[in-house]
């Protein structure tokens, strides 16, 4: 029996588009950074009835009644969460990571307050800094930057001089494309030193933390980790809150400490962002959290890390220039325009005409446009969770470089497009059944 069969009975335009998102992941590769696949367990927790739930409020002190479910799931995802992370608290409510990071910063600071975070064309995200957003008309944002893109190496000593002289309130570190490790210790020394909130930003690599291959903040003193879930944490699209402190009653306003942050945070998001949680969304997240504690998560987090070094040692090997010469984690920053003499936006189009989903990026101090930077991220969560490894690392790196040869030559590019699609059919995708 085909999926879906009510949805395309029901409304066949809204299940062409469903089929053709199917048929999409099916033939196509996808390295864009922040994308991945989840499980069919998954797909089913954010298809079941907590949907048709409102839960304001938290386990045990909600608004409305009915609410027995709700509170064992959502008790499960933060005591999951609590468990991996190794933290004192976890808010598993908010819908987005950028939500995440707007609650954070209003749990702690007040209008005109400063917020020290990473450079937006060094790898920084929106929500660290950019004039586009409101919260930088809130807030006072400054910037530190990699002192050589050579290697990705952060100032921390000119860092640690701007936060003497801004007296920022929260030092957040974390990044939308920076391909290297942070030095969580110098980041917490800083904090210290100017009583500032530690707060670190790892929506993109918190399912590699959670497997243990790469370093956690809170073994480092951090007092506030936020994470998006649906990126190398493999689960639905949601966001955490995690904190160090002393859990208390969201009801009732505490004392503006570090030590009552978790609480803070809490207030925060309900009622002082949103209201109803998506409860269909918080059940995904607990059995997210749930695989994410098996043996294969941490085998697929070190395959991740294998095949992007893989990749980016390929493509430096083809005549790419990457930002930082490589990567320890799971993305990489290809300059377009000092490798190929293409802008990002150039490459992600000709990349899409082969099957190949990526992401254009600006490099740092860059002077192109945000929609047509100078770069292209790549990552690689998603084919990792398809099953492929250093050898399909080395067939994706080929099919590109042989695309950007080929660019003019619309018959060699159909030609690659078919090669490719052949190749990403012997890979299903988890969770989705193939197109018929």
């Amino acid at each position: 029996m085909p999926i879906y069969t009510s949805l395309q009975r029901t409304d066949p335009d809204v299940y062409a588009t469903v089929k053709g998102e199917m048929r999409r992941e099916q033939e196509g590769v996808e390295l864009i950074a922040s994308e991945n696949y989840v499980s069919a367990s998954i797909l089913e927790a954010l298809g079941s009835p907590f949907t048709n739930k409102y839960s304001e409020g938290y386990p045990g002190k909600r608004y409305y009644g009915g609410q027995q479910f709700t509170d064992a799931v959502e008790t499960l995802a933060i005591e999951r969460a609590k468990a991996i992370f190794r933290c004192d608290h976890a808010n598993v409510q908010p819908a987005s990571g950028a939500e995440a990071n707007v609650a954070a910063y209003l749990a702690w600071l007040e209008p005109g307050d400063a917020i020290l975070g990473m450079d937006l064309s060094h790898g920084g995200h929106l929500t660290h800094g950019s004039p586009v957003t409101h919260m930088a008309r809130i807030f006072r944002f400054v910037r530190y930057k990699m002192k050589d893109i050579e290697t990705g190496a952060l100032d921390y000593d000119q860092m640690r001089e701007t936060a003497k002289k801004e007296k920022p309130k929260i030092i957040l570190a974390g990044f939308t494309a920076y391909p290297r490790e942070l030095d969580y210790a110098a980041f917490k020394s800083i904090a210290d030193e100017v009583g500032a909130v530690a707060m670190a930003d790892m929506a993109h690599i918190s399912g590699l933390i959670a497997a243990g291959v790469l370093k956690n903040p809170f073994d480092f003193g951090f007092h506030v980790m936020t994470t998006t879930t649906h990126k190398t944490l493999r689960g639905p699209r949601g966001a955490m809150i995690l904190s160090k402190g002393t859990v208390g009653n969201p009801l009732r306003a505490p004392e503006k400490t570090i030590a009552n942050l978790p609480t803070l945070l809490d207030r925060s998001v309900f009622p002082g962002l949103q209201g109803g949680p998506h409860m269909h969304q918080t059940a995904a997240i607990a059995v997210a959290l749930g695989e994410a504690t098996q043996p294969s998560f941490k085998e697929y987090a070190r395959q991740i890390l294998k095949n992007a070094k893989r990749m980016a040692r390929g493509l430096m090997e083809g005549g790419c220039k990457l930002v930082t010469n490589g990567t320890d984690n799971h993305l990489m920053i290809v300059n377009c325009v000092q490798s190929f003499n293409l802008n990002g936006k150039e490459v992600e189009n000709l990349f899409d005409r082969i099957g190949i989903t990526a992401s254009k990026s600006p490099v740092p101090d860059d002077t192109n446009p945000p929609f047509s930077p100078s770069g292209l991220r790549l990552g690689t969560p998603a084919v990792t969770t398809r099953g492929m490894k250093e050898p399909e690392m080395d067939f994706l790196v080929a099919s590109m470089l042989r695309a950007i040869e080929k660019r003019s030559d619309e018959a060699e590019l159909e030609k690659l497009h078919a090669e490719v699609k052949e190749f990403c059919l012997k890979y299903p995708v988890p969770g989705i059944a193939a197109s018929d």
